[in-house]
C-alpha cells in the first residue's frame, strides 16, 4: 500500500516543501529511506521503529521503501522522524489517510515523544506560504512558532497524543498567534551616562547607531574603547517586525533561540574573541551553520583589537559587509545567510599602545606601528563609514561628579531619526542610510552648493576612494537626519569628513 504526507525541509534559512512517500508491499523485511538522505535522516528508521511499538502501534515486518522528495535535494537532520511515521501507519491502514493541506516535522524518541528542533519559524513560515492548512509541530517549539499567523498550529508532545487529534478521539487546541511587544527593557544595559569624557567619540556611535554605520575606534588602552562599545545596546534603534522575524529564523537555524524566547525584538551584540577562525565569523561547517557575523544580523558585531584577528578572517569579512549577505558553497549546494550588521571595531595604534600619547612614550622598535597598523587593509578601512579617535580622559574629567547625557536621551534622537529613514526606505528592504545603494545616495544625499564644494575639496586633499565618498554622503546624510534637515549642509559634510580623516592621521605617520 502507498501513502504521501507533506513535511517541510530547511537549507540555509530557506525552506522548501518535501513530500513523503511510503510504500509497503510483501517480501523480504527491510527498510529502504531514498531521496539524499544524510545520515541523520538515515537514522531515523531505527527511531520510528521503536516510536511506533513503544506507542502502541505495530511495525510491519515487510519490504518498506520510503521516499523523500524532491529527491534532487539533500536532507538532514532528525526532523523526518514524525512524517515518516505517519506516512507508514497510512499505509499500513493503521491511521486514516491524511490530507495533502496538513504537514508534521518533529524529531521522535525512541519512546514515542516528539522532541524540539531547530528551524521551526523559517519552515512554518514556508508552509503556510504552500497552501498547507495546519502544521503538527514538538511541543517545545510552540513560542517559536506562534509568530507565525494564518496558519494552524498544533504543538503535539508524544505519537499518542498526535493520533488520539487526528482520529478525532482527543482534540488538540491550536498554538494562540502572539507577537510580543517591542518592550525590551534597554535601560538594564550600560549606560552612557556613566562614561567619563570622550564627547566625540560619544557623538560619533550616536550617528553610528542612528543610521547603522560601520565604525572604527582608535585609541590607547584604558581609554574606554570597550566600554564605549558595550553601551551601544542601550543607544539601538527599535527593530521593526521584519528585521525581527529575519533575525529570529537565522537563530532558529542555528539551535540558539531560547526556549521561551518566540521573536528576538532586541538587537543582537555579538562579540568574539580575536582567535575566532574565518568560518567562525562568515559560517561555515561541513552542515553549513551561520558565523558570528550573521548571528548579528540587524545588531552589532564588536571586534575588539581588530588588528589581532587573523587577515584571513577580516578579509572574510570584506564582502558580506558590502553586500549585506553571506555566501557558503558546499557540495551539497549553495546557501546564503543574511549579514546586515553594523560593525564596530577599537584598536590600539600600535603593539604597545602608546604610540602619539601625549604623556607616555611608545616602547615599540622602529616600524612597528606602521606594520601593525597595515594589518588592517585599506579595502576594509574603506567598508567602515566612522574613524573615531579615542583618546586618553584626563583627571579632570574623570574627577568630574557631573553625569552625562543618559542614553535614553539618546536613544530618543536615534529612534526619531531612524523613523526618517524607514519612511524614507517604505516599500524596499532597506531600513538605514548606511543600507542605501548608489542610485539611492545620489536621490537621498542633495547637498547645497556649499557642501558640495567642501566635499569637493576634501575629496582631493585626502586622495579618498569612490567608496570613501559615497560613505560620507551616507554619514552625512545620517547627520542631517538627527538635526532634522532635508538638505546636507555645511556642517553635516564637515563632522562626516571628520569622521574619515582620522584613520589618515594614523595611517600616514
Amino acid at each position: 500500500m502507498f501513502s504521501m504526507v507533506r513535511s517541510v525541509g530547511v537549507f540555509g534559512i530557506q525552506s522548501y516543501m518535501v513530500s513523503i512517500e511510503a510504500d509497503v508491499s510483501m517480501g523480504k523485511s527491510k527498510f529502504d529511506v531514498v531521496g539524499l538522505p544524510d545520515l541523520a535522516v538515515n537514522e531515523s528508521r531505527e527511531r520510528v521503529r521503536s516510536a511506533m511499538k513503544n506507542s502502541g502501534f505495530d511495525f510491519p515486518v515487510i519490504h518498506i521503501t520510503v521516499n523523500l522528495a524532491p529527491a534532487d535535494i539533500r536532507k538532514e537532520g532528525p526532523i523526518y522522524d514524525l512524517p515518516i511515521l505517519i506516512a507508514l501507519l497510512s499505509a499500513t491502514g493503521q491511521l486514516s489517510k491524511q490530507p495533502s493541506d496538513i504537514a508534521f516535522i518533529g524529531e521522535l524518541s525512541l519512546g514515542g515523544e516528539v522532541r524540539h528542533i531547530n528551524g521551526v519559524l523559517p519552515m512554518v513560515i514556508e508552509a503556510r506560504n504552500n497552501g498547507i492548512r495546519q502544521i503538527f509541530i514538538p511541543y517545545d517549539n510552540a513560542a517559536e512558532a506562534s509568530v507565525v499567523d494564518g496558519i494552524e498550529i498544533y504543538a503535539v508532545r508524544t505519537v499518542k497524543e498526535l493520533i488520539e487529534h487526528l482520529e478525532n478521539v482527543n482534540k488538540l487546541t491550536p498554538v494562540e498567534f502572539s507577537i510580543p511587544d517591542n518592550n525590551t527593557d534597554y535601560f538594564n544595559f550600560a549606560d552612557f551616562a556613566d562614561v567619563k569624557g570622550q564627547f566625540q567619540a560619544k557623538r560619533a556611535l550616536e550617528v553610528a547607531a542612528a543610521g547603522g554605520h560601520n565604525i572604527l575606534m582608535i585609541g590607547p588602552p584604558g581609554s574606554g574603547k570597550s566600554m564605549l562599545a558595550k553601551r551601544i545596546p542601550s543607544i539601538l534603534p527599535e527593530m521593526t517586525l521584519d528585521e525581527s522575524l529575519d533575525t529570529t529564523k537565522i537563530y532558529s537555524v542555528a539551535g540558539k533561540l531560547p526556549k521561551d524566547l518566540p521573536l528576538i525584538r532586541q538587537r543582537p551584540f555579538r562579540s568574539p574573541h580575536h582567535t575566532v577562525s574565518a568560518p567562525g565569523l562568515s559560517g561555515g561547517g561541513a552542515v553549513p551553520r551561520p558565523g558570528e557575523i550573521s548571528l548579528a544580523h540587524n545588531g552589532v558585531l564588536f571586534l575588539d583589537e581588530l588588528p589581532e584577528f587573523s587577515r584571513q578572517a577580516m578579509e572574510a569579512m570584506r564582502q558580506p559587509i558590502e553586500d549585506g549577505v553571506v555566501t557558503i558553497s558546499r557540495v551539497a549546494g549553495t546557501l546564503s545567510y543574511p549579514c546586515s550588521v553594523m560593525l564596530v571595531c577599537a584598536m590600539n595604534p600600535c603593539p604597545c599602545g602608546f604610540y602619539g600619547h601625549p604623556a607616555k612614550k611608545c616602547t615599540c622598535p622602529p616600524g612597528a606601528p606602521g606594520r601593525y597598523l597595515s594589518k588592517v587593509s585599506g579595502p576594509l578601512l574603506d567598508r567602515l563609514d566612522i574613524h573615531i579617535e579615542v583618546p586618553q580622559v584626563n583627571f579632570d574629567e574623570l574627577s568630574d561628579d557631573t553625569k552625562g547625557e543618559l542614553s535614553e536621551s539618546i536613544r530618543a534622537r536615534v529612534n526619531t531619526a531612524r523613523r526618517i529613514q524607514l519612511r524614507r526606505f517604505e516599500g524596499t528592504r532597506i531600513t538605514s542610510n548606511s543600507q542605501m545603494t548608489a542610485e539611492m545616495t545620489r536621490r537621498f544625499c542633495v547637498m547645497t552648493d556649499n557642501a558640495s564644494a567642501m566635499l569637493k575639496a576634501s575629496f582631493d586633499r585626502l586622495g579618498l576612494s569612490a567608496r570613501a565618498y559615497d560613505k560620507i554622503l551616507r554619514v552625512a546624510r545620517t547627520i542631517a537626519d538627527l538635526d532634522g534637515s532635508d538638505m546636507i549642509d555645511v556642517r553635516h559634510i564637515a563632522e562626516a569628513i571628520q569622521y574619515r580623516s582620522l584613520d589618515r592621521k594614523f595611517w600616514n605617520n
